[in-house]
């Protein structure tokens, strides 16, 4: 019995100093210093086979990301490779770096998903979007005095989210400025950061040290 009160209190002081830690790093309570959300880290010795070879396809030669969507939906291994593969093939759309970017920042944005925001408006400048449309979807401004190719990605994708529909000029010119395939994966761009960005939310991924948020609270 005294063996059994000796562990129980272990385990308690241990959960005070770890909520403690969290607390002065400011943090909030429930996210783990690690993985930097409410998940703590999968560990490549806990999965089975077939865990480990979709550990090694998401982690390639490096090491596995310690925060972001791969190390949440590695608690579903299963799961965590369709998102992996569907998301490596996007980054090769036919609309190129730019539009990929853009539609990955217009998902983010309608979700108020900062994490995959702060990541993806750096690379959207690298990709050459410009700053007036990143501007215009961070900031939800009028759009009538940006090139049309922008300005429609916007359009599709702020009907997508906010009314659930996209009526039948809206399409067209998508379709006339991208192609059909183009339309079809800009849309998917959207529902795949959507996806992972409501992952993301729910867990409380925080940003990592040395990224700095840049989207504002609407």
């Amino acid at each position: 019995m005294i063996l059994m009160r000796s562990h129980v209190l272990t385990f308690v002081l241990a959960a005070v100093a770890v909520v403690a830690a969290t607390a002065q790093s400011g943090l909030p309570a429930d996210i783990d210093s690690h993985s930097l959300s409410r998940l703590p880290p999968v560990q490549r010795d806990q999965l089975n086979e077939d865990g480990k070879r979709i550990w090694d396809l998401i982690a390639g030669r490096g090491a596995m990301p310690v925060t972001g969507p791969a190390p949440a939906t590695m608690h579903s291994p299963k799961l965590a490779e369709p998102i992996q593969n569907l998301n490596q093939y996007l980054r090769t759309t036919v609309v190129g770096p730019k539009y990929f970017e853009l539609s990955a920042l217009i998902a983010a944005r309608e979700i108020d998903q900062d994490y995959e925001w702060s990541g993806h408006e750096p690379a959207a400048v690298r990709a050459g979007l410009d700053q007036a449309t990143i501007d215009a979807v961070k900031f939800n401004r009028d759009i009538t005095t940006l090139p049309e190719k922008d300005a429609t990605v916007i359009r599709l994708g702020r009907a997508s989210f906010r009314d659930h529909k996209v009526d039948a000029a809206l399409w067209a010119k998508t379709v006339q400025l991208f192609g059909r395939q183009g339309a079809v994966e800009i849309t998917t761009i959207m529902g795949d950061y959507a996806m992972v960005g409501l992952v993301l939310n729910a867990v409380n991924q925080q940003l990592p040290p040395g990224r700095v948020s840049t989207l504002p609270a609407r």
